[in-house]
């Protein structure tokens, strides 16, 4: 043992050149940004050459004494050394599986900070990538939390916050529109190359919950609702022009409808894959035998949107009727209480909406409504029907325009007054024809609004019950380009629309977080005595305590 302690009198050394080393190979891996052969090396090395001293420690000199192992200050440093690395690597676990599995909690009573069970379900089941863009400059911490809150439920939901000034190409691509205060969002299927328009933002106007999930609803639907303008009687065009609803059509085309024309006197009846037919501001009369076909197809289950303007005879009476509608000839009035800018009285301002889900989220939002007839609803045996906007009490239909001033006299009709509704009825389509020389259909039962099977058809299955629907609205210039992106105008429309297609993944209506007012308002005198015993009473309380524990401990 002589001979072997003065060749291992400097091992005590190799503890230096050990953190030299391992700091080395991790500086030459950082400045080189590859861990190739020389960092691992270096770090190896200082490693290994740390744990030989840790192995001959005590072995060589006597100063280190033999026993240094069995000291109690060494296995005293040793217990605390291992039981702080057992702490970081216990905190480093938490911090891992906290970020792995996150979880928060919202003591909001309304639940300001989470996501409702339905948008929670809807992110959680998607399957394929989801993007958001949103093209403003600032990222508004309110937005970006809900789209985190999204992300949480699915890494599946991505989001992103785009200068379009600093990326026009992007911006051009998207054919964003910002103007003003609005800013644009989009959502994006990038499997499927498919885009969405969302809603606009502003400095009052933050993004929706709402239109989110509706929006991830809708662009990931794999099935594309055709819907059918019916053209030929002077009907709002299609395309980009004056009282045109080019923007409209638009629209639809981004909530994965497909819009067409559609020309009764030509086709003779409605295609069989029509999930909507819209007959949208016509100025001249439909033809008898058309409108025997857009009968024959809502007896079929099919739904149709209708929206016609005042003083116009638009030939539809015969089929509204049999659902309990019938358009009034006079002009609604507003309310003298609600005057806007650039509108006549005769520019109707809706602010009340029905229970229904077409409106059921737009609280009192404004929409407009240039020129509308009132429509008198009678209730009929198998028709839900909802009235969708309703105008203010004071309101009324005016039966002389030329009057002046506009006033309720006699054959006016006061207000409150319906000018949109939603119906509803259960039909049995009728099965495809067979010969048979014992039963021939009659016309009266193909004009009938609600067929009935005959007794003497027992023989054949009695096809399954289908729903129905129709929209009827008393204005059409409403949905024009001018009009379509004004306050609720759009929605009203693309709602209609929705509700109408009967699409297997109906829109959500998530009624929006309501911040509710808890501050505390008090008086003068409230506040006086509130003040004198915060900055007083209370201090002059903790000083006699303390002078009172000070004297007893004298």
């Amino acid at each position: 043992m002589k001979k072997f302690k003065p060749q291992l009198q400097f091992l005590k050394y190799l503890f230096w050149l050990a953190p030299t080393l391992i700091i080395m190979g991790i500086v030459a891996g950082l400045v080189s940004g590859v861990w190739g052969t020389v960092p691992l090396g270096l770090l190896l090395a200082g490693v290994v050459l740390f744990l030989l001293w840790l192995v001959f420690l005590g072995r060589g000199e006597e100063t280190l004494q033999p026993n240094f192992w069995k000291r109690r200050s060494t296995q005293a440093s040793t217990d605390a050394v291992v039981n702080t690395i057992a702490v970081l690597v216990i905190l480093g676990l938490i911090n891992f599986l906290a970020v792995r599995h996150s979880a928060r909690v919202d003591l909001t009573e309304g639940g300001l900070f989470t996501l409702s069970p339905e948008s929670k379900q809807v992110v959680q089941e998607l399957n394929q990538d989801v993007k958001v863009w949103v093209f403003d400059n600032q990222q508004n911490p309110q937005d970006q939390q809900l789209l985190e809150n999204y992300q949480r439920q699915n890494q599946r939901f991505k989001f992103e916050f785009v200068d379009p000034e600093g990326n026009p190409g992007l911006a051009k691509d998207f054919n964003i529109k910002n103007s003003n205060d609005s800013r644009d969002v989009f959502l994006e299927l990038p499997s499927k190359q498919r885009r969405q328009f969302v809603q606009n933002i502003s400095s009052q106007t933050r993004l929706s919950e709402n239109r989110i999930t509706n929006g991830i609803l809708q662009i990931s639907n794999d099935r594309q609702v055709p819907v059918y303008f019916l053209q030929g009687h002077g009907e709002k065009s299609l395309q980009a022009g004056e009282g045109a609803i080019s923007t409209a059509v638009e629209a639809l085309g981004n909530k994965s409808f497909i819009t067409q024309p559609l020309n009764l006197a030509q086709t003779g009846k409605v295609p069989a894959d029509a999930g909507v037919v819209l007959v949208v501001g016509p100025t001249r009369p439909v033809l008898d035998a058309e409108v025997q076909a857009l009968q024959d197809y809502l007896d079929q289950g099919g739904n149709i949107f209708v929206a016609v303007d005042p003083t116009i005879k638009a030939g539809l009476d015969t089929l509204l009727n049999g659902w309990g509608v019938q358009l009034d000839d006079r002009v609604a009035i507003n309310s003298p209480d609600q005057k806007v800018l650039g509108v006549g009285p005769a520019g109707l301002i809706v602010t009340q909406y029905g229970t229904h889900p077409i409106t059921k989220d737009f609280g009192n939002g404004y929409s407009f409504y240039p020129l509308a007839r009132p429509l008198d609803i009678t209730p009929i045996a198998g028709v839900q029907n909802t009235p969708l906007l309703l105008t203010d009490p004071k309101s009324w239909a005016e039966s002389n325009l030329k009057e002046q001033p506009l006033k309720l006299d006699g054959g006016d009709r006061p207000g409150p007054l319906t000018i949109g509704v939603a119906l509803s009825r259960t039909v049995n389509p009728s099965p495809s024809p067979s010969p048979s020389p014992s039963v021939s259909p009659s016309p009266s039962a193909l004009e009938s609004p609600s067929p009935s099977p005959s007794p003497s058809i027992s023989p054949s299955p009695t096809p399954s019950s289908k729903e129905s629907r129709l929209v009827v609205l008393g204005n059409s210039g409403f949905v024009t380009d001018s009009y379509f992106g004004q306050q609720l105008n759009g929605d009203v429309f693309l709602n209609a629309v929705n509700w109408l297609s009967q699409q297997g993944q109906q829109p959500l209506s998530l009624r929006p977080k309501d911040v509710k007012n808890r501050r505390i308002t008090l008086n003068t005198e409230q506040a006086t005595i509130l003040a004198v015993l915060a900055i007083a009473l209370v201090p002059l309380f903790g000083f006699l305590t303390a002078g009172f524990f000070w004297w007893q401990r004298r």
